[in-house]
């Protein structure tokens, strides 16, 4: 009797085994389906905004894709494209997120590197124009690359374009200068 197994009812312990195994199935709440579901239609709706460019590097399989595709054509304002996206929406729960996910953390994470680069550019600009020579050796130390002398020299052409009020030719040429170089590292 030691051995025995308690698959009957009328074992004294079969309530406590069948309890074990629920315990082990997970449970999930209406609200937790409502909140999850709410999650899946705003990944879709991301879906539907991205450029052409970023959607080519999302792993979608076809019958998501389509629907993606016939939800940008859709006019936003109609009754249709909300329905287009619940659809999207309903899909998405179907399938494993994760790598799509993961592409769209990816395309936000080069945006956001490319913003940091650009400031990081205008800061440069603006250390040059501001502090001229001692500007400028930092950014040579930093970038050898660089021509000094034509660092200065946009830097006297901003001075007289500010004080003739002028437009900012050089003052853009300088960002663009300063672009080429320092991203061809």
């Amino acid at each position: 009797m030691s051995d025995q197994k308690y698959n009957s009812p009328e074992d004294p312990y079969f309530e406590d085994a069948q309890a074990d195994e629920f315990e082990e199935e997970e449970l999930i709440s209406k609200t937790e389906l409502k909140r999850q579901a709410k999650e899946l239609h705003k990944l879709g709706e991301t879906l539907v905004n991205l450029t052409d460019a970023h959607i080519a590097t999302i792993p979608m399989d076809e019958e998501l894709a389509d629907a993606v595709a016939i939800a940008r054509k859709v006019n936003k304002k109609k009754d249709g494209y909300r329905r287009q996206l619940q659809f999207i929406g309903k899909a998405l729960r179907q399938r494993d997120t994760a790598p799509i996910e993961e592409a769209l953390a990816k395309i936000t994470h080069q945006h956001q590197a490319s913003n940091a680069a650009f400031h990081a550019l205008e800061k440069a600009r603006e250390a040059v124009i501001e502090k001229g020579d001692p500007a400028i050796q930092k950014l040579i130390e930093a970038h050898p690359e660089l021509d000094r002398q034509k660092l200065r020299q946009f830097h006297r052409q901003i001075k007289k374009e500010r004080e003739k009020n002028a437009p900012p030719k050089a003052f853009r040429e300088l960002f663009q200068y300063l672009k080429d170089v320092i991203h061809e590292d």
